[in-house]
């Protein structure tokens, strides 16, 4: 999913597998110094609650 750390996928369910995980993770694993340390759902659901 990275340059340089490409997969090749035997199935277009693979990908979409693959492409499915990435965006889970991006937005419930990673935290990010931009949103004071926390992931994108945390800041989204505090700004909301604000």
């Amino acid at each position: 999913m990275f340059y340089g750390q490409e997969n090749k996928y035997d199935s277009l369910d693979e990908l979409e597998q693959a492409i499915r995980k990435y965006i889970n993770d991006y937005n419930t694993e990673r935290t990010k110094d931009k949103l004071k340390g926390l992931i994108p759902i945390e800041y989204r659901n505090k700004s909301l609650t604000a």
